[in-house]
């Protein structure tokens, strides 16, 4: 089989990437090492930034999305009962973000590209990257009991941490950098209606809590714990008593309680692989790099990448030009470290770290302090929060 682009990885970036090139009549294949039905069953963020938004409309996949996302033009962070509200909207000269699962994205963009036609292999097992650095790159796989090869002229790795793509770069040209967290974050979904309409990130000397939500009827909630915690040894009682001690005194009063109908213990990591391309290799997403969940950047990272990715692509195979494809490791990769540090500076502030000393305990305060006292430092967390330009 041949391709023009073969997309590794069927998750919102190389979706969202087949969908781009698709409506731009440039052929490419999908290869998923997942069922469809375990991608959709996924439970992550939904926190969209407006260039993500803008994106999806790109994509014309924003149909659900304009009619049930919810925008969110402020949210707040808060210690104990001091509360510091950060108003994007007023901040910033109108930004906001979207509130959308990401699952939903998904399922919007399997629907478009399915009606387009656009092959999409499941349960892809044994994917194998070959001649990355000639003019004649394929891959090779086994799918449905048939062993396949795929040759393209591009090879897009959106498959994540754990993908082949990122392996496939050699070891020589491959520069890693990695903090891992010493906790995580045990996160519920439950029918309950949220506590608040716009989220609450709370610090607390026993550890971070964060207040979110799916729909006006649907809410998220996430507590800090040790990593190596077992999610069995978490009733639902223990976490609403644990997310309850970290909030402010009228938020946890007004919290409505219910049964969890999803629950799971997140590790926290920061990570980037540069470069994000070599030869006819192009990686995306989490194959290039993790944040922690603490800015939401996570999916809106891998939006950008694909966003860089796309156009370069669209800009070779309609006018021959090649620049955005030999920039775009470099120009992904400017976003990429920004990001990575707003995160790693919310995860700072909003965490107990474990051994922490009375100097840096104190610190923490002194940033809170400074962040509800000075107009410029929330500017510049609304700026960042509500992402970045591309």
């Amino acid at each position: 089989m041949k391709t023009s682009v073969v997309i590794i990885g069927g998750g919102p970036a190389g979706l969202l990437l087949a969908r781009l090139l698709q409506l731009n009549d440039i052929d490419c294949v999908v290869i998923e090492r997942r069922s469809r039905e375990y991608v959709l069953s996924r439970i992550r963020a939904g926190v969209l930034e407006q260039g993500l938004v803008d994106l999806l409309h790109e994509a014309e996949v924003d149909s659900r999305l304009q009619a049930v996302g919810e925008v969110h033009r402020r949210f707040d962070i808060a210690f104990h009962d001091d509360v510091c509200r950060i108003d994007m909207d007023k901040l910033t000269d109108g930004k906001s973000v979207t509130v959308y699962g990401q699952t939903e994205v998904t399922r919007d963009l399997y629907d478009a590209l399915d009606a387009a036609g656009t092959r999409i292999f499941h349960d892809a097992e044994g994917v194998e990257l070959h001649e990355l650095d000639t003019d004649a790159p394929y891959i090779t796989f086994e799918a449905n009991e048939k062993k396949h090869r795929i040759s393209a002229q591009f090879i897009a790795g959106c498959d994540g941490f754990h993908g082949p793509s990122r392996q496939a770069m050699p070891v020589t040209v491959r520069h890693d950098y990695e903090l891992v967290y010493p906790f995580g974050w045990l996160g519920i979904l439950t029918e309950t209606p949220p506590v608040a309409e716009e989220l609450i990130y709370a610090g607390h000397e026993s550890g971070f809590a964060l207040c979110s939500l799916r729909s006006r009827a649907l809410s998220r909630y996430y507590v800090q714990c040790p990593i190596d915690d077992d999610v069995a040894d978490w009733s639902d009682d223990r976490f609403w008593d644990v997310l309850k001690s970290r909030l402010p005194t009228d938020v946890a009063e007004s919290l409505i309680t219910g049964p969890t109908i999803e629950k799971s213990i997140a590790p926290l990591r920061s990570f980037v692989s540069e470069p994000m391309s070599w030869h006819r290799l192009f990686l995306a997403g989490d194959a290039a790099h993790i944040v922690p969940p603490t800015g939401a950047k996570g999916l809106n990272l891998a939006a950008s990448d694909v966003y860089y990715l796309s156009h370069a692509l669209i800009r070779f195979f309609n006018q021959n030009d090649d620049t955005g494809l030999i920039n775009y490791s470099a120009t992904a990769l400017a976003r990429v470290w920004k990001a990575e540090r707003f995160s790693w500076w919310m995860t700072q502030l909003l965490h107990f770290f474990p051994n922490q000393n009375k100097f840096e305990q104190r610190l923490r305060a002194a940033e809170f302090d400074y962040l509800k006292s000075s107009r410029a430092a929330q500017t510049a967390l609304a700026e960042n929060y509500a992402g970045l330009a591309y």
